[in-house]
């Protein structure tokens, strides 16, 4: 199995087959904490050989920087079959989240765990904005 695709974006879709992506990004950058970002998704495809055939299980995670879960984890299963003759196929996955919570500034991370075996890890940085420093022209009149 080949991890093809594993990004966090602002929308995802399939669309018979086709996996089409809008904004990938790592970092949220909010004024003040806690923040809640309105709408992302988790955006998965995988490449699978003949012999990888049959059912599959998928677990995302998303930890804080201590460690912990900050999201309850997200499990499913993926079913792979083959056509005749197909040497390889490939399998989407998107996990849509509706008003993601990020408490505090720092680092997170999403953690993709394929059949119980750690696949891959995505950063997430949660950045505060820096306040703006009154200007020093004076207001024009």
């Amino acid at each position: 199995m080949e991890i093809e695709t594993f990004v966090l974006c602002d929308a995802a879709v399939d669309y018979l087959g086709k996996l089409s992506l809008l904004g990938t990004f790592d970092s949220i950058t909010a004024s003040s904490y806690p923040v809640v970002w309105p709408h992302c998704a988790v955006a998965l495809r995988l490449r699978f050989s003949p012999v990888e055939e049959g059912e599959h299980k998928v677990r995302i995670a998303f930890i804080d920087a201590d460690g912990k879960p900050f999201l309850p984890p997200m499990e499913g299963g993926m079913a792979v079959r083959f056509a005749p003759g197909a040497s390889t196929v490939a399998a989407n996955l998107i996990l849509n989240i509706q008003s993601l919570k990020i408490a505090r500034p720092g680092e997170y991370a999403i953690d993709l765990a394929i059949d119980g075996r750690h696949e891959k890890t995505l950063p997430l940085y949660a950045r505060q904005r820096p306040e703006q420093a009154p200007s020093r022209n004076p207001p024009e009149k």
